[in-house]
Formats: C-alpha cells, structure tokens, sequence
C-alpha cells in the first residue's frame, strides 16, 4: 500500500491575495510538524495547483481512522498556536475530509496528484469494488502512474465545531475522494482521457457531478523525517 495506514484528512484551500508565502512559511515552519508530531500521524505532503481549484490540496496519512478523532488531535483544534491564528482566517474555498482508505495500490510519491470529489448513486460494497477493479488497480500498470487511491469521507467523525474551524471555518465535506499520483502532469492528463475520466468513473456508480483537479507536489514530510532532525 503506497499510503502509510487507513485514516487521511484531505485538505483543499486558498488564501488570500498577497498572502501565500505567509501561509508557505506557516506551513513548512510549524503546522506540517506539528501534526506529523501528533500520535498515529505518519506524513503530511502539500500540493499547489496546476489546473485545479482551490490553489493548494494537502493531506496527512495515518495508522488508523481513530487518529483523526484522537484527544492528541482535538486538543491541537481547539488550541491553535499564535501563528495558526495569524493565517488560517484567511483561508478561502475550504474542503476538508476526515477518510478511510478502502482501496491503495502503487509505491512511493509522486511529484504530481489527480485530485476528485465525488459522490455514489449505488451501494457502497459495489462502488469500492468497482472503482477498485476498474479504475485504482489497472492505474498503477499505466506510464508513469505511481499510485492510485480510493478514500471514502467520514461526515459523521467531523467535529461539530472547533477552535479552528472557528478560524477558518468548516468548508465542505466530500463523500468520495481518489487520488492519481503521477511523475508527471502530461500523465495526468493522458489517463483522463479514458482510464480516470468521469465516463468511466460515472459507470463505476458516480454521480455526475465530478470536481478534478491537478496539483504539483511541494513539500513533504514523514514521521520518520521529522524524528531524524531535531527541530531548530
């Protein structure tokens, strides 16, 4: 399995005019260890936008879907730092997903990720087991795909309310996510035309409204990393 346990929470965001490399700075120089610190929590990359909106997609991977409800987790929510309290306000276009994984094939990263949300009009046993056979697995044997990754969102595990979320606010939920992770945008790009394309993904149980978009990778950091240099 390319992803390091069964629990994500996926991000989308914007921010506001003349403040990205405030936000980049925040995010490289505290918020990204910070959560990677916190128990189960294993890596955490950022993405910026290539054809996608909102500008930056980021996710974190854990052990266990349990991590994302810890009290580890809810105390960091509710007790946001100075510097989270300077940025995250102007956050735009919010989408965050606490996920199970239910299906992962590849190895590694890639330095590019297809990002869609989406919805189901059949039963869930059928739509991962489609999706699995018909789309995640044969990803992976396609030029330059690193990855494939099919999320199922949590709505009833998302905290009503936090310290945070009054911040930034709560943004949307998205019921489905995949994620395509490539070495290169053109790849993207080719395996949408059949493979990963809303035909194809409409006749695995889709709803129709489909909402894609390419990122490119920008940083990321491992549990493993964050332990092998001590913090300045």
């Amino acid at each position: 399995m390319t992803l390091l346990g069964k629990g994500v929470v996926a991000i989308w965001n914007g921010i506001a005019p003349g403040l990205e490399d405030a936000f980049l700075n925040w995010h490289v120089h505290e918020h990204m260890r910070d959560r990677v610190g916190l128990p189960g929590f294993q890596r955490g990359r950022r993405y910026v936008s290539i054809d996608g909106s909102p500008g930056f997609f980021n996710f974190y991977e854990t052990e266990s879907l349990a991590d994302l409800t810890s009290e580890a987790y809810m105390a960091a929510l509710n007790h946001p730092t100075p510097w989270t309290g300077r940025v995250i306000p102007h956050f735009t276009q919010m989408s965050r997903t606490l996920c199970r994984v239910v299906a992962s094939s590849g190895r590694g990263a890639g330095a590019v990720i297809e990002t869609v949300r989406l919805a189901s009009r059949v039963a869930r046993d059928a739509f991962i087991a489609d999706m699995t056979a018909n789309i995640i697995e044969p990803a992976v044997g396609r030029s330059a795909i690193v990855g494939a990754h099919l999320l199922e969102g949590q709505s009833a595990a998302q905290p009503v309310e936090t310290a945070e979320t009054r911040l930034r606010g709560a943004g949307e939920v998205a019921d489905w996510i995949m994620l395509v992770e490539a070495a290169r945008h053109q790849d993207i790009v080719a395996l949408r035309r059949d493979l990963i394309g809303d035909d194809a993904i409409i006749a695995c149980g889709a709803a129709p409204a489909i909402r894609r978009g390419a990122y490119g990778l920008q940083f990321a950091l491992s549990r493993t990393d964050l332990e092998a240099a001590p913090r300045p």
